[in-house]
């Protein structure tokens, strides 16, 4: 009895070559994707769900590699951390056991922002050349 049960264990699982391999679009993985980060929110897990939604996820060339822009490399290594769940859902419904996610760190250097007045009125001039026109015209201080 345990023989047989052992057998039918080992023939249930596939190895690697049975595993599914259809192609799949980026819409289909961004639909999939979707899915999953709300139904993360849903649950609760709000971080995970912020992360997969910061970034809209890219399908690369090669038609298997999903990647994924994050703010800083705490939100990667954390990423990280919990995608296993995402790419076993992501398998599954696209039916693609090659799946792979790549995270890239791009930390943008962030804007300076104006305090005093000599800095707003340069930075509202830097949006609209106008305001120097008016300030000109009706003899205006800064």
């Amino acid at each position: 009895m345990k023989r047989e049960l052992a057998e039918s264990q080992r023939a249930a699982v596939k190895t690697s070559d049975e595993l599914p391999r259809e192609a799949f679009n980026e819409t289909d993985m961004r639909l999939q994707w979707n899915k999953f980060a709300q139904r993360l929110s849903d649950s609760g897990q709000k971080i995970m769900a912020t992360y997969m939604q910061i970034n809209d996820p890219v399908l690369d060339a090669d038609g298997f590699t999903i990647k994924l822009e994050l703010p800083n490399s705490g939100s990667k290594v954390d990423f990280d951390n919990n995608k296993l769940d995402l790419l076993g859902y992501l398998r599954g419904k696209l039916h693609n056991h090659d799946i792979v996610i790549e995270v890239h760190v791009n930390e943008v250097v962030s804007t300076r922002h104006a305090f005093t007045p000599e800095e707003k009125y340069e930075k509202l001039k830097s949006i609209n050349p106008a305001v120097e026109t008016l300030r000109k015209m009706f003899d205006l201080d800064i």
